[in-house]
């Protein structure tokens, strides 16, 4: 029997204090809200209890910052997209960011099993004086596991509408994209950090964020398959291709340390569900 989940997070300020309402349907939930920053920034934990999705699966994730409001959710662990024999498993996520208000999406990996047929959509959508930071991670395989992928698919989608979009199709079966010199070159990790304005971003900033980002990948051990870029005057992204999730994912953060002390002059404290 499909899996067919539903789970909605509005963050509203009271009292100059975010809060976090969420509805759910199916085996989708949060947490308790939690504030290791103070009052202006309410993290969550988005937990998906049956660990995974199969043939047929959905999960639809929707959240909202309204006016004043500073959310930041992640996961505590990967999604994994499992061996389906027939329907897509799908996740689905939209984000929107009203004026005024901050998120930060910053799940962990989704890790595509061999044998998956995932779809894996994310739409953002912020308003003008709206400000979105967060990261995109995929993995194809288990390569620590020597569980390669070899068998079924992967449908990525990424779009700001009318402003971003990057879609695409990685088949097991396509040896040129997954090993040639002009694909994946044999890396099986997909990254992407980017910070999304409602409107365009001063160049001054952009440049300073693209800065930042590049100083970070010159010293860093994957800074031949990694690079920063503004594909329109209201996106700045990083992407990132790696043998493996770890030495991505340790990039991407280190990155979005310094970007949320540049756009916002907060510190970046690691949610403590990343260390358990």
């Amino acid at each position: 029997m499909p899996w067919h989940a539903r789970l909605s997070i509005d963050y509203t300020t009271r009292e100059g204090r975010s809060v976090a309402r969420f509805r759910h349907d199916g085996p989708l939930r949060i947490l308790q809200s939690l504030y290791p920053e103070g009052d202006a920034i309410c993290h969550n934990v988005l937990v998906h209890p049956p660990g995974g999705l199969v043939g047929g699966d959905t999960l639809d994730i929707r959240v909202t910052a309204a006016a004043g409001s500073h959310g930041l959710v992640t996961t505590p662990g990967a999604s994994r997209f499992y061996r389906s024999e027939g329907e897509p498993a799908v996740q689905q996520t939209q984000l929107q960011v009203q004026a005024g208000a901050r998120l930060e999406w910053l799940p962990l990996e989704a890790l595509c099993y061999s044998g998956c047929n995932a779809h894996n959509r994310l739409q953002l959508q912020v308003a003008p004086g709206g400000e979105l930071l967060g990261w995109d991670v995929t993995a194809l395989g288990l390569p620590h596991a020597s569980q390669p992928f070899v068998a079924g698919s992967l449908q990525q989608h990424l779009e700001v509408p009318g402003v971003w979009l990057e879609r695409g199709r990685i088949e097991a079966s396509d040896a040129p994209l997954l090993d040639g010199a002009l694909g994946l070159a044999g890396r099986r990790c997909l990254a992407s950090l980017f910070y999304v304005a409602g409107s365009p971003i001063a160049r001054d900033r952009r440049e300073a964020l693209l800065e930042i980002a590049r100083a970070q990948l010159d010293s860093h051990a994957l800074s031949e398959t990694a690079g920063a870029t503004s594909p329109q005057p209201s996106v700045v992204v990083v992407r990132v291709l790696a043998p493996v999730v770890e030495p991505a994912m340790q990039l991407l953060r280190a990155i979005w340390t310094d970007w949320r002390r540049e756009l916002w002059r907060l510190d970046a404290p690691m949610p403590r569900i990343w260390s358990t």
